[in-house]
């Protein structure tokens, strides 16, 4: 009789135990704050990284003006030292990213890591006067603007065509003055 009585008593407690470990649970989950949206990103002013990288790159450099105030830039960097490699970016309306790449370095590597992969496609667009061609597939689909000698230059990202569209018409390419 008396392990009968004892087997009883650990089961007894282990149910205990449980109940007292899903109330724990329950109130750290009601009282933790949980947030399950992206963060919201910093807007960043690149128009003095613009103007320095203008100076210093060997390529007449890419950014967007006019764009409207739904367009956040998120991040700005020249990299001198990579092959002049510049980049913005941009959350477009609706969330998705947008980024503007250029760089002096071999082009085919380039266009690579700026799309994350995707492959030249037949199809290319005229956007303001410059022959954009289509890239798709791998995480970023992208425009790369044709015939620029001495640089590349690609808009890449999650967003749709249009929105990839909509930031390179926006594009001014020009050197420091």
């Amino acid at each position: 009789m008396a392990g009968t009585n004892g087997k009883q008593k650990t089961a007894k407690d282990m149910i205990l135990s449980l109940v007292l470990i899903g109330l724990a649970a329950a109130v750290v989950y009601v009282f933790v704050p949980h947030d399950d949206h992206a963060p919201d990103l910093k807007r960043v002013d690149y128009t003095v990284e613009t103007a320095g990288a203008r100076r210093a790159a060997s390529y007449p450099l890419a950014a967007p003006v006019g764009l409207p105030s739904t367009w956040k830039a998120t991040s700005v960097r020249f990299q001198g030292d990579d092959s002049d490699r510049w980049h913005l970016g941009f959350q477009a309306p609706g969330g998705q990213y947008v980024q503007v790449e250029q760089s002096a370095g071999k082009r085919a590597d380039f266009i690579d890591q700026a799309t994350q992969g995707a492959k030249a496609t037949k199809e290319t667009e005229r956007i303001d006067g410059r022959t954009w061609t289509r890239y798709t597939g791998g995480r970023y689909d992208g425009l790369v603007l044709e015939d620029t000698p001495g640089s590349t230059t690609v808009v890449a990202g999650t967003a749709s065509f249009d929105r990839l569209a909509t930031m390179a018409a926006a594009l001014e390419i020009k050197t420091a003055k």
